[in-house]
């Protein structure tokens, strides 16, 4: 039967209707949906990915699924059969117990969904609730809290993992997947030595005989450029864990592909090319599993990846907000500060104090950052990631995050691979940023295209540069980009003015015929709305004067926002907390602007008590 089998669909309050262009909780604005099979504009460029994928996904799955070749995956490798485990990595990444203890009463509770299992039972030959649980319950999300609870958490883990190897043994293509397959491999590894303490001799070589095929199959294809670094770090950590010589030669062959993966994926500015926060967050903690797992070997960590650690590392100091959590940008969720305090307890240049004393500045993967004592802001100054790098990317260039002090206040959609369901949260309203005729600058693929290349994004291509000065106390930074040419003839101007001093943040939003554009365009009048998504739980109040809102976050703190904009409204928005739909509230500032002439609205942030306050 299918790994996943018929999963139920999710319920219809808590999905956006991507398919009737309708985003809940986004004021009901309707925009263009995903890119269908058959449409034309997708662009020449795609038509050389499809035919290649086609042919090659084909060729795997019809080689990898015939009955011998699991014999290739034998663990009779690198002249020795794996018979001990050698090294016990440290999985740097906090885990609560609290979902081990349903474990062992048979609750799965994955991806905001649940399954009932009562021992003997296991849960791989039935049906899982929805895509996302089955993602996480074959990656073995479930194994670290598992794991936390000793040796009865260790014995159930044996069994469930020995009962996955029976009903998996073949290749398939979800089960032995490259999105799925690096992560079990990491948990397994992490968990070996754990649960081959508790296993009898036949179950201990049946665990290392798991492990190793599935290590080795991470070295084959198929995967793709944006997993590369991933997959290969996981066969590594696997390798250092299998004893002997078949570990030794995985590792190696792991290593030896790695440093030209990581140089792909890790950017010189300490960035993920994926332009995800999250996924550098992700894959700094798998490496510094890799590393520790390479120590306990005594043996010396490459220095493609300790130089791909200390990038990484610097990336995250500037990227995660005084909350603790990351700015969410590019398919990147927040994390949780546990999580990223986990990743940065290795770093000895700064401290969460220091941070505090000295605010960071600067530019990581195109996002930008600026601060005052009061304020941190991020800003997506670049283009979204394309090619394979765009299956997680999102259309909002100019989009903004707003912290004021530990409250973060502004903030986008919080859509991230996991929530597979809710691609049009990846549109362009779905950030804090400007859109014209409720319309979005490029779409997820969809259709059997998407299926086949993953839903990258697809349209023109939006074109964005910055400039950005420092002053006496203050700072300037002016982004600009061409996404509405097409559709408008309009390029959008966003200029940000950080008082440092006040800690006041004031801003001009620009839109200008774009220059040297001789096309005509018929429509004289473009609808705009510029949307600042607020954080669950932000308390937002319209002020008399209905130009003026009043801010609060989990501190109490008050802050004005306050814009000359024409018509100024608080509507619900939706925001995705840990694979979760949560409600919340945005601020939409709307007007219409000519498309033959400029427009300029102003808004700014500033610490409420001042003189002036609306009443």
């Amino acid at each position: 039967m299918s790994p996943i089998g018929p999963f139920a669909p999710r319920g219809a309050e808590a999905t956006p209707d991507v398919a009737s262009g309708q985003i809940p909780g986004l004021a009901g604005a309707p925009v263009r949906t995903p890119v269908r099979s058959g449409e034309t504009v997708t662009g020449p460029r795609l038509w050389p990915a499809i035919a290649g994928r086609l042919v090659t996904r084909q060729l795997w799955i019809e080689l990898y699924g015939l009955p011998g070749y699991s014999l290739t995956l034998s663990p009779i490798l690198g002249g020795g059969k794996v018979t001990a485990f050698a090294a016990t990595p440290r999985d740097f990444r906090p885990h609560d117990p609290a979902p081990g203890k349903n474990l062992l009463v048979g609750r799965f509770v994955l991806a905001g969904a649940s399954m009932e299992v009562e021992a003997p039972a296991d849960p791989w030959n039935r049906p899982s609730p929805s895509r996302p649980f089955a993602v996480e319950l074959h990656a073995f999300a479930w194994l670290p809290a598992l794991m936390s609870l000793g040796e009865r958490g260790a014995r159930e883990a044996l069994r469930l993992t020995l009962g996955w190897a029976e009903a998996f043994a073949r290749w398939s293509p979800f089960a032995w997947g490259p999105e799925i397959l690096p992560r079990r491999v990491i948990n397994l590894a992490c968990a070996a030595r754990k649960m081959g303490a508790v296993a009898t001799e036949a179950e201990r070589l049946k665990l290392a005989d798991t492990l190793a095929r599935q290590t080795r199959q991470l070295l084959r294809p198929p995967g793709g450029l944006a997993t590369r670094a991933e997959r290969l770090t996981a066969a590594a950590i696997g390798g250092c864990v299998l004893a002997g010589a078949p570990g030794q030669a995985l590792r190696r062959r792991a290593l030896s592909g790695l440093a030209n993966a990581l140089k792909t994926t890790v950017l010189d500015d300490g960035g993920h090319a994926s332009r995800s926060p999250e996924a550098g967050l992700e894959l700094l903690l798998d490496l510094l599993t890799l590393d520790d797992a390479l120590a306990q070997l005594s043996e010396p960590t490459p220095e493609a990846v300790s130089g791909a650690i200390a990038r990484l590392t610097q990336g995250l100091r500037l990227l995660t907000l005084p909350d603790g959590r990351l700015a969410s940008f590019q398919g990147g969720g927040p994390s949780t500060a546990a999580r990223v305090a986990a990743a940065r307890a290795h770093d000895e240049t700064a401290t969460t104090k220091g941070d505090q004393a000295h605010p960071p500045t600067g530019t990581v993967a195109g996002l930008t950052r600026i601060a005052s004592p009061l304020l941190a802001i991020v800003a997506d100054a670049a283009s979204p990631a394309g090619g394979a790098w765009g299956a997680s990317a999102c259309a909002q260039p100019m989009a903004l995050e707003i912290a004021c002090g530990k409250d973060r206040l502004v903030t986008g959609s919080g859509w991230t691979p996991r929530a597979t369901d809710r691609q049009a949260l990846r549109l362009t309203p779905g950030h804090s940023t400007l859109t014209l005729g409720e319309r979005s600058l490029n779409e997820p693929l969809g259709g059997w295209k998407g299926e086949l290349l993953g839903p990258r994004l697809v349209g023109p291509p939006i074109h964005v540069t910055t400039d950005q000065r420092d002053g006496d106390g203050a700072v300037w930074l002016d982004m600009e980009h061409d996404g509405w040419n097409e559709a408008f003839g309009l390029n959008h101007q966003r200029r940000l003015y950080l008082d440092q001093r006040m800690d006041e943040l004031r801003a001009e939003e620009k839109l200008f015929p774009t220059p040297g554009r001789k096309e005509m365009i018929r429509q004289i009048a473009a609808p705009y709305a510029i949307r600042f998504h607020l954080e669950p739980g932000v308390q937002a109040s319209l002020a008399r004067d209905r130009r003026s809102i009043l801010l609060r976050g989990a501190s109490g703190r008050g802050w004005w926002f306050r814009t000359d904009g024409p018509d100024v409204a608080i509507e619900p928005s939706v925001h995705i907390d840990a694979g979760l739909t949560r409600r919340s509230l945005q601020i939409v500032v709307r007007g219409s602007a000519r498309t033959d002439s400029e427009s300029r609205i102003r808004w700014k942030l500033s610490p409420a008590g001042a003189s002036g306050d609306p009443t």
